[in-house]
């Protein structure tokens, strides 16, 4: 299989559907319905009242919607890893591995904000990856922070991933007072739209921003779970090690690149610190970025038996805590 997904052949792209269909069997043949939490967004709350009239009575619809989302997902970002020359050849391990590490738990299969704004998230760091040397930045900084307002009507913590823009400036480009305000225009953008309709429909005083609280969120709901969480640390951790490693072999921009994913990592870490709903789904948004860091353990090391072990043992967990501990 690991061997199969190192190839950049185009075929992989159906292999990494099948892939992923197996490992999340299971959330087909028992199907969740979506629960609106209270950090969820209006935009996300209005499209899941359209949804539920539809495919409450036929739950299977949201397992669907949400292994699309994840599939899609997974090849974008596998695809702007490959253009962006993140690794020494293309291939389909980051793809692979976000598929993988995704089936470790039934809330990451679940349709949520999170999963939703995820697709924005990596066109997001897709953008922000082509800010080095960029003699467009003024435009894609206006276009980043427009997509970041977008995603708060989504998930509203989301808010946190304007960090992000701003650790992408001083990492990639020479510090500009006006390509520090060029996104803050981008992101009022959005909201300004959105109060003056609230207001020329009279809806402004009934409108409630969903608020940011600062809490402890919810690590795990048990051992398990905190298993999984380690074995994805472990693996992105020594993934990192790889990526250093290779450091020195790498042209500027591609270095600046994998900061910006390590930054990914920390902002979407601290995004469940600063939610008002307890619950487990959260963690979805690190994810995207970790599965790179990923795809590097299982891409670079000489000996073929670790990567093939660490993928097996991956995948012993996902059928753990799917079959058997359910």
């Amino acid at each position: 299989m690991i061997g199969s997904f190192r190839a950049n052949n185009p075929f992989n792209t159906f292999m990494l559907l099948i892939y992923g269909l197996l490992l999340k069997l299971e959330w087909f043949i028992s199907p969740q319905i979506p629960v609106i939490q209270k950090s969820d967004g209006f935009l996300y709350n209005r499209i899941l009242a359209h949804l539920k009239p539809l495919f409450d009575g036929y739950p299977v619809s949201y397992s669907f919607i949400a292994y699309f989302l994840l599939y899609t997902q997974a090849i974008s970002f596998n695809q702007l890893l490959n253009n962006r020359r993140l690794m020494q050849k293309p291939n389909y391990l980051p793809g692979m591995s976000y598929l993988l590490i995704t089936s470790f738990f039934a809330e990451w299969n679940v349709l949520s904000a999170p999963l939703v704004i995820n697709t924005l998230l990596i066109w997001v760091w897709a953008k922000m990856s082509t800010l080095y040397n960029n003699p467009h930045a003024k435009s894609t900084l206006f276009n980043i922070g427009i997509v970041i307002a977008i995603t708060t009507f989504f998930y509203f913590p989301s808010l946190a991933f304007a960090l992000l823009v701003i650790f992408a400036l001083v990492l990639t480009r020479p510090p500009r007072v006006a390509e520090w305000l060029i996104p803050v225009l981008g992101f009022i953008t959005p909201w300004y739209l959105l109060f003056a309709w609230l207001f020329l429909t009279n809806k402004l005083y009934s409108f409630q921003v969903p608020g940011i609280v600062v809490n402890y969120p919810l690590l795990a709901n048990n051992n398990a779970q905190y298993t999984g969480m380690l074995l994805i640390l472990i693996a992105a951790v020594a993934g990192g090690f790889f990526v250093q490693w290779n450091a020195r072999r790498q042209i500027v921009q591609v270095r600046k690149s994998w900061g910006l994913t390590l930054l990914y990592v920390i902002v979407a870490l601290f995004i469940p610190f600063i939610n008002s709903s307890l619950n487990f789904q959260y963690w979805i948004l690190a994810t995207v970025p970790l599965s790179a860091f990923i795809a590097c353990l299982f891409f670079y090391p000489g000996k073929k038996w670790i990567p093939v072990t660490v993928h097996w043992v991956m995948v012993a967990f996902v059928i753990y805590m799917t079959y058997l501990k359910k």
